[in-house]
């Protein structure tokens, strides 16, 4: 119970640590709206669900090794997070109050919402590379399926909690934040960051 309840902890220092997952959720609710961004959180924690099963099941393992298979799926990384920078670029320059709520890409749905986020974890191999390298450590080598997949199944929870928080806190900045000066600001500093975190990925060997 005590390396379970140390992994909880080591958990929740990492889901508070600012990253792809938490600027998409803060940015869709803060110009979106908070329903958009529970969709996007439900989103990100269903893809952080399929990466915890994949560690604890070893196939993530198996991708892992795969260079090839691996680098596909950083590379994809890579361009989805700078279509998501330049997104908020393009909607920072755009004219009008609509931002995010309107892209070019048409209204948003709830769907829509819940496929960016899976894309933005999913694509992104260093939760898959985490959940490899943590798991065994606190679970133990000799650990049971059951108990690898419960360890994996609590970083998404613990992960979920953060985000229903952000999206509380987004939520209650998009009540403050009404002027277009303001929205335009908020996507084009998210835009950079995206950005950021796509040169970061593509530069790691």
């Amino acid at each position: 119970m005590s390396h379970y309840l140390a992994f909880v902890l080591f958990a929740t220092l990492v889901a508070i640590a600012p990253g792809p997952d938490s600027f998409l959720t803060l940015r869709t609710t803060v110009v979106g709206g908070r329903a958009r961004g529970l969709w996007t959180a439900a989103g990100i924690c269903l893809a952080g669900t399929v990466q915890g099963l994949l560690a604890a099941t070893g196939l993530g393992a198996a991708i892992a090794a795969a260079e090839p298979v691996f680098q596909v799926i950083r590379w994809g990384g890579v361009v989805y997070l700078g279509y998501l920078g330049i997104s908020a670029l393009r909607a920072a320059a755009r004219v009008g109050s609509e931002g995010w709520a309107t892209s070019a890409s048409g209204a948003w749905t709830p769907l829509r919402a819940m496929r960016q986020g899976f894309l933005c974890n999913i694509t992104n191999p260093k939760v898959l590379a985490f959940n490899l390298a943590v798991l065994p450590q606190f679970a133990g080598d000799d650990a049971s399926l059951g108990a690898l997949i419960a360890y994996g199944l609590t970083l998404t929870a613990v992960g979920a909690v953060v985000l229903l928080a952000i999206v509380a806190a987004g939520g209650a900045a998009q009540r403050l934040i009404q002027r277009d000066r303001v929205r335009r600001g908020v996507e084009g500093a998210t835009g950079v960051v995206f950005l950021g975190f796509a040169g970061a990925l593509a530069a790691e060997a």
